[in-house]
């Protein structure tokens, strides 16, 4: 074993809870774990990047990590956290959803490293077969209602409705680590703190099974105490902001893995703008930084803090990873030409790619052509394509930014809501806009 585990979690503040002899289990032997990741997007998030943390630990510790795509849980919708029930995904939907994030599981884990190579499974294999007669004399009849009432997934939306659809999710999630259990011989699963009952469903099916002897093995435990800790649970706190709210969203919504859905250069400055109390936690959650890297980072950013040295530190890692050395280097670049004092002078000079890797706003040159002063321009980039604001919520809005003197264009301020369009496009394609000191906006003319 290259580290211990649970210690690598505890250090690291990624422990919430564990079943008794977790700890046991893991130092007794190469174990294998799993955790599932239903495909309800196209792409997985840094919401999802904190459980991924987990396998990933858990595969550098010597153990054998297993990814589940739920295809069939996919099709339920989990009713964990959530105070409505899901719309359903076709069918077609859901099996694009599930090649992306097998993609993008596979940046994280080593599935050729030997006896602890990663694994994907799909429970759509294990429960395309069952009829629904034979699901409810395999796995129901293991679980009273008064049990699965009991999780809190299930007592939070008893007062809006829960449909049994949704309520028969956790016996699915059971049955799933009962069939990794006895094919797989996975005895741990994990997850975020909010799965905790669905967690212990799994084992509690297990318990049973193996107390009446459906699973057969050749070493059955001489007492209820062994048999009960034959599978083991553990989660990881939920990533919260300093305030307590949801992190892993930006302005623009979800921050996701996808390049498509969340650009590299928004990705990497969602990080950029983490806030200092912020930090240290999440360099110890969603970075492979060792313990002291850390602690050295933490002391030389208390020095300089207006360097932003845990911010680059955490930026650099993680989109390092998630996307490439060559993604990180380019808008490592992109993001600092930005803020570079000699701007202007700057975006004549760098690579091609430093300027397409930006998040540009695309206007048609015809219609900034045709707008008669800058207000009427600034208006067009009210919306994008989803409706949401791109810089100014309103023309009313940019009326006021600009007679407060917070918006400037190529670096000129702006004073004059009625002022003409005659500014020198920067490679004759391109307007910088600032909106007060920290928002920065490319417009590309097409």
């Amino acid at each position: 074993m290259q580290a211990n585990f649970i210690e690598e979690l505890r250090w690291r503040g990624m422990l919430q809870d564990m079943m008794p002899g977790t700890e046991e289990q893991l130092s007794k032997e190469m174990t294998a774990a799993y955790i599932g990741f239903d495909p309800t997007a196209a792409s997985l998030h840094i919401g999802n990047l904190a459980t991924i943390m987990l396998l990933k630990h858990f595969q550098l510790c010597g153990h054998k990590p297993f990814a589940l795509v739920g295809g069939a849980t996919g099709m339920i919708g989990d009713p964990s956290g959530k105070a409505a029930e899901r719309e359903f995904l076709s069918e077609e939907t859901l099996r694009f959803n599930q090649d992306s994030i097998k993609k993008q599981l596979e940046k994280f884990l080593d599935f050729n490293s030997g006896e602890n190579s990663a694994e994907m499974v799909n429970n759509y294999d294990w429960f395309k077969e069952f009829s629904f007669l034979g699901f409810l004399r395999e796995a129901g009849k293991h679980l009273s209602v008064n049990y699965m009432m009991s999780k809190d997934s299930v007592k939070k939306r008893l007062e809006t409705g829960i449909s049994f659809t949704e309520f028969s999710y956790q016996l699915l999630q059971g049955y799933d680590f009962y069939w990794l259990y006895k094919n797989k011989n996975v005895r741990l699963q994990m997850g975020g703190s909010d799965q905790w009952g669905n967690i212990t469903t799994g084992t509690e099916i297990i318990r049973r099974k193996a107390a009446t002897m459906d699973i057969a093995t050749t070493d059955v435990a001489s007492s209820s105490e062994e048999i009960e800790h034959r599978a083991f649970a553990l989660t990881t706190p939920l990533v919260t902001k300093a305030d307590g709210t949801k992190f892993g969203k930006s302005e623009a919504g979800n921050v996701w893995l996808d390049p498509e859905m969340t650009t590299p250069y928004q990705f990497y400055q969602f990080w950029l703008n983490t806030a200092d109390s912020e930090c240290a936690r999440l360099l110890r959650v969603f970075t492979l930084y060792s313990q002291q890297e850390i602690e050295n980072l933490e002391t030389e950013h208390a020095q300089s803090p207006h360097l932003r040295i845990m911010q680059k530190a955490i930026a650099k890692d993680v989109t390092t990873r998630v996307h490439s050395v060559q993604d990180f280097e380019i808008v490592k670049v992109a993001s600092e030409l930005l803020f570079d004092k000699n701007v202007l002078e700057q975006f004549e000079l760098v690579d091609n790619k430093v300027i397409e890797a930006l998040d540009l706003i695309k206007v048609r040159r015809e219609d900034y052509q045709n707008c008669a002063n800058l207000t009427d321009f600034l208006a067009t980039l009210i919306l994008d394509e989803n409706s949401e604001p791109l810089i100014f919520k309103s023309k009313g809005d940019t009326r006021k930014a600009i007679q407060a003197n917070s918006v400037s264009i190529n670096k000129v301020k702006i004073t004059d809501p009625n002022k003409s369009l005659d500014f020198d496009l920067l490679r004759s394609n391109y307007l910088i806009i600032n909106h007060g000191k920290q928002k920065v906006y490319v417009v590309q003319l097409t």
